[in-house]
C-alpha cells in the first residue's frame, strides 16, 4: 500500500479524488489528476481543479465532462430485449412468464424500470437503484422512448402529421413527439411506423395508432432515454456499458431535483 493509500484508508475526510476516478475505471490515477487540473471533474456540480480534494463516494456526486460516474459499485444496471409474451413483473401472481429468469446471473436483487406490455417486445432496463428507476419510468421527467410498430393498412403522410400535430383519446390530449413512415405495402397491407414519445399512458402506442385508423400488429421499443436496444438479442440480457451507465445516470441526476410526478408508470 503506498503513502497515499494509507492515508485515504486512515483518514476520516475521505479519499483523494483521483483515486475515486481510478477506481471507477475513468482513467489511472496520472491521467485522473490531469482531468482534475484541466478542469474537467465537477463534485457535486462545482468545478475542482485542486489535486489534494478529498470526497465521499457514498455520498459525493462526481462527473467528468458533464457525465455521471458510478461510485457506489452496489447499483447494478442492465439492459434486457423482452420477448412477447412475458409480463413486466418480477413474480406475477397469475403464473405467467415474468423477468424473473433474465435476472439468475445477477446476484442482486433486481427490478424492472417501468412495463411492457405482455403483448410488446424491446427494451427493458433492470436496476436496483430505486432513484434513477424513478426518474426513468415517470413520464413527468421527459424521458423519450422510441417504438417501431408495425401496424394494419397504408400510412399516409397526413396520418403522420396527425401523429405529431396530437389530437384527443378517451383520456386526453396526446401527440407524438416525433414520427415517420419507414415502410408501406403497395398492397396496402401493412406499415411499419417510428414513434418517439416521452408519455406513459397505458398501451399508448396502440391505442394512438388505433385511433387514426392503423391498429398495431406487433410493437416492439428500439431505444429509452440514452439506451439503444441494438443487436441485443430477443431474450437476453447485458450489464450496460461504462458509457451507457454514464449517460443513464446524468439524466437521472438531471431528473432527481425535479417536481414530484403527477402520471402513472408508462405501460405500453
Amino acid at each position: 500500500m503506498s503513502d497515499e493509500d494509507a492515508r485515504d484508508a486512515a483518514g476520516p475526510e475521505g479519499v483523494r479524488l483521483q483515486k475515486v476516478l481510478a477506481g471507477a475505471g475513468v482513467a489511472s490515477r496520472r491521467v485522473a489528476e490531469d482531468m482534475i487540473v484541466a478542469g474537467r471533474v465537477r463534485v457535486n456540480g462545482t468545478v475542482v481543479t485542486e489535486l489534494g480534494r478529498r470526497i465521499d463516494p457514498e455520498s459525493d456526486l462526481v462527473d467528468v465532462d458533464g457525465t455521471a460516474v458510478q461510485l457506489d459499485q452496489s447499483k447494478r444496471y442492465v439492459v434486457l430485449n423482452k420477448p412477447t409474451g412475458v409480463v413486466s413483473s418480477m413474480n406475477d401472481d397469475r403464473g405467467r412468464p415474468d423477468l424473473r429468469q433474465y435476472t439468475r446471473d445477477w446476484p442482486e436483487r433486481l427490478y424492472n424500470v417501468g412495463r411492457l406490455d405482455a403483448d410488446t417486445s424491446g427494451l427493458l432496463v433492470l436496476t436496483n437503484d430505486g432513484e434513477l428507476a424513478h426518474v426513468l419510468a415517470h413520464p413527468s421527467f421527459g424521458v423519450t422512448k422510441v417504438y417501431i410498430a408495425k401496424v394494419e393498412g397504408r400510412v399516409t403522410a397526413q396520418t403522420i402529421a396527425t401523429l405529431t400535430r396530437g389530437f384527443d383519446l378517451e383520456d386526453g390530449p396526446i401527440r407524438a413527439d416525433k414520427a415517420r413512415l419507414l415502410s408501406a405495402s403497395n398492397a396496402g397491407d401493412g406499415s411499419l411506423v417510428e414513434l418517439t414519445l416521452h408519455s406513459g399512458r397505458n398501451r399508448i402506442v396502440r391505442r394512438m395508432m388505433a385511433a387514426v385508423g392503423h391498429p398495431v400488429v406487433e410493437l416492439v421499443r428500439r431505444q429509452f432515454g440514452p439506451l439503444h436496444l441494438g443487436t441485443l438479442p430477443v431474450g437476453r440480457a447485458r450489464e450496460l456499458t461504462k458509457l451507457e451507465r454514464g449517460a443513464l445516470l446524468t439524466l437521472s441526476r438531471r431528473g432527481a431535483g425535479d417536481a414530484a410526478p403527477t402520471e402513472s408508470q408508462e405501460t405500453e
